[in-house]
């Protein structure tokens, strides 16, 4: 049977070399109206990755910086509701949890090491995983909820339809991606375009990204994940910022609609409650998070087992996370980026997950691409 490759055209490198060009001609242009720096925000993990990954930023002019902003869900996880969860593990209670979060340190450990101490832990891939293995056992036990838009959606469905087994509860820290780039926005800063996630933009829609390009008159792009879809990003905010512009474009047409997933939607609005929380390191964002309603709060663990955690350290040291995450810092900022702090061994939330922008710099080399990006003009050819 003949197959279509949907993804090989995206990684042409013939197509990559004319949109680099188009980049670099935009940006001399640019660079003699008075933009000696560009300054362009993406808003996810894989957007990172594809970037580090790629090699991207040593593509580009030296006028265009792409900068990492809030894209990795488990780098916000405060480290108290680590702490709840590694303090449920040690009462016997059974808690499951996503493979990315298993490595998040807490204040003074991580869920893995709190295994290896006795407590009860383990992975799973969805929240369906957890339904199963809670009705094959008797034992109490919570699903830690963490995730964007993009893993929440799952979760309601099953909360809504009602499909939860008794002795499962959710201990939830799910964030909502939006009111974060609003608080970045809403505070001093220099950008002067965003490259929005694509896979929280098939839950949400493209839609949710306007109030960037009509309230902050900033050019923004919804992006897919691959080389030219990040490097088109790119090109359509320049193109933007020549002609005077500030729109919302839909690069990832593909994938995401401009309404999103309606269906998803209704089931968090349904399920949950918006509320503000706080974010690792940051504080409190408005509006940034889901909490329960009333009529499922039996499923909230936090009141099932009236946990409480009154100290926590959510930034140790001088460990830069909470900057990397608002991209007020780069990985190499952090005085223990490479050193004491590896994905062998974290001191911060950033250097675990594989959306963490310190782990994907510290496996991809992003230290050395910055060097390279510093010391040579390349053109990208």
């Amino acid at each position: 049977m003949y197959q279509i490759d949907l993804i090989k055209p995206f990684q042409d490198r013939k197509i990559s070399k004319v949109i680099v060009r188009k980049i670099h001609e935009i940006s001399k242009r640019l660079l003699q109206r008075g933009f000696n720096i560009i300054n362009i925000m993406h808003v996810c993990g894989t957007h990172e990755h594809t970037i580090t990954y790629y090699g991207l930023r040593s593509l580009l002019p030296k006028n265009v910086n792409v900068i990492a902003g809030p894209g990795c869900p488990v780098c916000i996880v405060p480290a108290r509701e680590i702490d709840e969860a590694i303090k449920l593990s040690k009462e016997g209670i059974h808690v499951l949890t996503y493979g990315d979060m298993y490595r998040v340190p807490g204040s003074y450990e991580s869920l893995a090491q709190a295994r290896a101490k006795g407590g009860k832990v383990s992975i799973v891939y969805s929240f369906l995983d957890a339904i199963k293995l809670a009705k094959k056992t008797n034992n109490e036990t919570v699903f830690f909820g963490v995730g964007f838009e993009t893993t929440a959606p799952t979760t309601a469905s099953f909360i809504v339809n009602k499909k939860i087994p008794k002795n499962l509860s959710i201990l939830m820290s799910y964030r909502i991606t939006v009111p974060a780039v609003e608080y970045i926005l809403s505070n001093p800063h220099n950008l002067n375009g965003i490259i929005c996630p694509g896979h929280v933009s098939t839950i949400i829609g493209a839609s949710a990204w306007s109030f960037i390009a009509n309230k902050y008159e900033l050019p923004t792009v919804v992006a897919g994940f691959e080389p030219i879809d990040v490097l088109l990003a790119i090109l359509f905010i320049l193109e933007q910022l020549e002609k005077g512009e500030a729109k919302l474009v839909n690069e990832y047409k593909r994938v995401v609609k401009w309404e999103g997933n309606k269906i998803a939607k209704a089931y968090l609005k349904k399920a949950f409650k918006t509320v503000d929380r706080d974010w690792r390191g940051i504080g409190i964002i408005p509006s940034s998070g889901w909490l329960l309603r009333e009529e499922f709060s039996y499923l909230d663990a936090r009141e099932k087992y009236q946990i409480k955690i009154d100290n926590w350290i959510d930034i140790k040291g001088d460990c830069k996370c909470a900057d990397v995450v608002l991209g007020r810092a780069i990985p190499t900022d952090c005085p223990y980026f490479g050193k004491s702090c590896t994905p062998q061994h974290p001191i911060g939330a950033c250097m675990v997950s594989s959306e963490g922008t310190c782990s994907i710099w510290y496996k991809y080399g992003g230290a050395m691409l910055q060097k390279i990006r510093e010391s040579v003009n390349t053109e990208g050819i």
